[in-house]
């Protein structure tokens, strides 16, 4: 064409790049190349390739158009329109729904009659104020909890090793559901389906409601005294050394200070292996607006970063449907110390530092692995 621009002819033996797989963001990932079979081509003929004139048509081809049907042929009846869905039939699908969905229904919700008696006082509770019976009761909503609502994912559970066991992890959310879930993995993941009672502080127990229902579900104030008491029984204890201070949105999966390695003095005077183990998905679980940091991270505002949450008020114990994951470390190399050596400092300050190390490494690993934080 006359005074435009001509195409440039492009050049043989350069081919079009293929796109790249990017990352670990579903919105952004590109599409691997697909390599086909040796003998197999998907291109399809050019449309004026005509058959060879020896070919036989396929035994299912159709007849042509203009082809009369065979003499013996009963003619089709006409297709009768769809009629339209009236009321009534929509009313009896309903009604046929709910009645299907009904009994597992039923069969989730029972356990709510056991957590609305939680203040009522436990006709057989244990030394620590656990209710077996409470456990029972609430069994089908604490697996549709874990199962369903956060879907559970566990890695390393069942290399866990008998005898005295500390399990180190990290603790996020507003409220202590890590401490379930963490309780829950072990009795169902470990191989032996061992035991595990969790280790809070005496204020978070002391919560009227939340503090209750953790200690009616197997959780124990933290001390030495208790934590020595479970190990002595062959019971495994779960400890959080972060505490239960409040983070901001940004500093999640940031493993914060362990203190003065108390479990450290704990593992080496009952010569228990401590494990450390790393969870993810308990951050999300609380409502993040509620969150220091939240809007700035959002919306990439860094000057938002100083304001405070939002207050959410009661939906705070609602928990979000976040997955989680938990992944167990090998346990920590304590160069068979003995009991004597829980009075080292300097050696219990080494262990403890060598937990923190190895539990934010898992972090770090559980996070980039992770495809979705709620999908």
């Amino acid at each position: 064409m006359a005074g435009g621009r001509a195409k440039r002819p492009r050049k043989a033996g350069k081919a079009r790049a293929a796109r790249p797989v990017l990352g670990n963001d579903p919105f952004e990932r590109g599409a691997a190349v697909r390599e086909l079979p040796a003998g197999r081509v998907d291109a399809a003929p050019p449309p004026d390739a005509a058959p060879p004139p020896d070919a036989a048509p396929p035994p299912d081809a159709a007849p042509p158009p203009d082809a009369a049907p065979p003499p013996d042929a009963a003619p089709l009846p006409d297709a009768a329109p769809p009629s339209p869905p009236t009321e009534a039939g929509i009313a009896r699908e309903l009604a046929e729904l709910a009645a299907s969905l009904l009994p597992a229904m039923r069969e989730r919700l029972r356990g709510l009659s056991g957590l609305l008696r939680i203040g009522e006082p436990g006709a057989h509770l244990d030394a620590h104020g656990m209710d077996p019976t409470l456990l029972v009761r609430a069994a089908p909503l604490l697996d549709f909890l874990y199962l369903s609502w956060w879907r559970v994912a566990t890695a390393g559970a069942a290399s866990l090793p008998e005898g005295p066991l500390v399990v180190v992890a990290n603790h996020g959310g507003a409220l202590p559901w890590d401490a379930l879930v963490l309780r829950m993995a072990v009795r169902r993941e470990a191989p032996s389906h061992r035991d595990l009672r969790p280790l809070l502080e005496a204020a978070v127990l002391a919560s009227p409601l939340v503090g209750r229902a953790a200690a009616r579900l197997g959780a124990v104030p933290a001390s030495p005294v208790n934590a020595l008491r479970l190990l002595a029984e062959g019971t495994a204890v779960g400890v959080f050394p972060e505490g239960s201070a409040p983070r901001s949105w940004g500093e999640r999966y940031r493993i914060g200070a362990f203190g003065r390695g108390g479990f450290v003095k704990v593992a080496l005077r009952a010569g228990a292996a401590i494990v450390p183990c790393a969870i993810v998905g308990s951050e999300e679980a609380s409502p993040p607006v509620g969150r220091a940091g939240f809007l700035a991270e959002a919306f990439r505002f860094p000057a938002l970063a100083g304001l405070p949450g939002f207050s959410v008020g009661p939906l705070a114990g609602l928990p979000l449907p976040s997955r989680w994951t938990l992944r167990f470390g090998e346990p920590i190399d304590t160069g068979g110390l003995g009991p004597e050596a829980a009075g080292s400092p300097a050696e219990v300050a080494r262990l403890a530092a060598a937990t923190r190390d190895r539990l934010q490494a898992l972090l770090d690993e559980s996070v980039t692995a992770r495809r979705s934080v709620y999908l």
